[in-house]
């Protein structure tokens, strides 16, 4: 896609409202739809959100983000921002303030999480990417973001099960993943990939 396909199609998505009932996110120039998450979901995010101390980070749910160059405006689950940066107002918030994105995986964002997302984040230089996993009962922190475009990657992966203790150094957290529920009858996948 040319560079000028990009912008015409940030400036379609800028203008454009979903049917009542979908969120969407503009990923790498794609325009993705999604259905309102499930209550499993809802509620992860909610746990996750409640363990970062609100005193020292601003904790945003469905933040649109602001990823220069990559002709992307993703909508994280929960984006956690140092309160000193943090701007007065705006739609999109520029993702060299962010300190963490948070995806909670659905059955129809798997590969988008795992893989779009991921490279899109790190492209980004975003220091830290949660993926919370209800369909695998696992959690995934991925940090020290490198390169550009569709190779960049984290370097650093952990991975938890749920009822593990996840710790979120940059944000002096320790994450309890007791609570986190699972999603029913889903099929298993095989990310993230080694």
């Amino acid at each position: 896609m040319t560079a000028v396909d990009e912008r015409g199609v940030a400036e379609f998505f800028e203008g454009f409202e979903p049917p009542d009932g979908l969120r969407m996110e503009l990923l790498r120039g794609e325009i993705v739809m999604m259905a309102s998450p499930d209550l499993v979901h809802n509620l992860i995010v909610s746990d996750v959100q409640d363990q970062i101390p609100r005193g020292h980070w601003v904790r945003l749910q469905t933040q649109d983000v602001d990823i220069v160059d990559e002709a992307s405006e993703p909508v994280p689950d929960l984006v956690v921002v140092a309160p000193e940066v943090l701007p007065a107002s705006g739609r999109l918030l520029p993702a060299s303030l962010i300190t963490m994105v948070v995806e909670v995986v659905s059955k129809t964002s798997v590969e988008r999480d795992y893989s779009v997302k991921r490279s899109i984040y790190a492209a980004a230089g975003v220091p830290v990417y949660l993926v919370v996993d209800p369909i695998m009962a696992q959690c995934v922190l991925l940090t020290r973001p490198e390169g550009e475009g569709e190779r960049a990657d984290y370097m650093g992966q952990t991975k938890r099960k749920f009822g593990e203790t996840l710790s979120l150094e940059t944000l002096g957290v320790e994450l309890d993943t007791s609570s986190f529920g699972i999603l029913p009858d889903v099929k298993p996948h095989r990310w993230p990939l080694p």
